[in-house]
């Protein structure tokens, strides 16, 4: 029997690692693992050449570190457009998640850009949205995604770029539509800290489904005894704060 594995890159995990995004990366690996399939995980660090990884992962930060990021990963934005067409996985959160859009626009600064794997933009706004967030999907079993938002910036979808899901609890993208994250191929950003694969082992068992069948053409997972991550999302659900 082969041994399966997949790799994974986490992102400037040195510049990009707000309120434990880094719990995403053991999510993953941790249910990859108990299931026998193998994770091999790279750091890439700034000034490190990113190559091919099964799932991509970047977490928030501070401006300082988003601008740092958003220019390195300007010389990786061809490669990584490459990936995306080549269904590789991709998880971008807070931050993360605007740099996978077209830019963000602060209020006294240049414009960042971002690498456009989203067709989506941000713009500062003048209100911080900070609170936990239920909302509800249509292509993952259960239907509600759980976590917590902590941010300014307002984020718009355009496009064939579709919502991860829509706010039942929170604010969500930008506070009037209703929407939280963004999804286009097997690229998927939010704004949900939390951290958010913990809170959701269902979602984590679609990205780890995605990256198998990308590589692979098989998807299936065994079944884990999830009663304690179930029991966490549930009560976290319609939770304000």
């Amino acid at each position: 029997m082969v041994t399966k594995t997949l790799k994974l890159g986490h992102i400037y995990p040195r510049q990009l690692n707000l309120y434990g995004d880094i719990g995403n990366i053991t999510a993953l690996k941790k249910r990859c693992e108990w299931r026998g399939i193998e994770v091999e995980i790279d750091n890439i660090n700034l000034g490190d050449k990113i190559e091919h990884h099964d799932i991509y992962f970047i977490g928030g930060g501070q401006d300082r570190q988003q601008v740092e990021a958003a220019l390195e990963l300007q010389k990786y934005k061809e490669f990584l457009t490459e990936e995306m067409h080549n269904n590789s996985v991709f998880l971008g959160i807070c931050g993360g998640y605007q740099l996978f859009g077209e830019y963000y626009q602060p209020h006294n600064a240049d414009r960042l850009p971002g690498i456009s794997l989203l067709d989506v933009y941000t713009i500062a706004g003048n209100k911080r949205f900070i609170g936990n967030v239920t909302a509800k999907t249509e292509f993952v079993s259960p239907n509600t995604l759980v976590g917590f938002e902590n941010h300014s910036g307002l984020t718009y979808l355009r496009g064939e770029t579709k919502p991860l899901a829509i706010v039942i609890t929170g604010y969500g993208n930008n506070g009037e539509d209703k929407t939280e994250g963004a999804r286009f191929k097997n690229v998927f950003g939010t704004y949900l800290h939390g951290s958010f694969l913990p809170k959701n082992p269902h979602f984590a068992d679609y990205l780890i489904k995605l990256a198998l069948e990308n590589k692979y053409n098989e998807a299936e997972l065994a079944p884990l005894d999830d009663k304690l991550e179930f029991d966490a999302h549930s009560k976290a659900i319609g939770r304000k704060y």
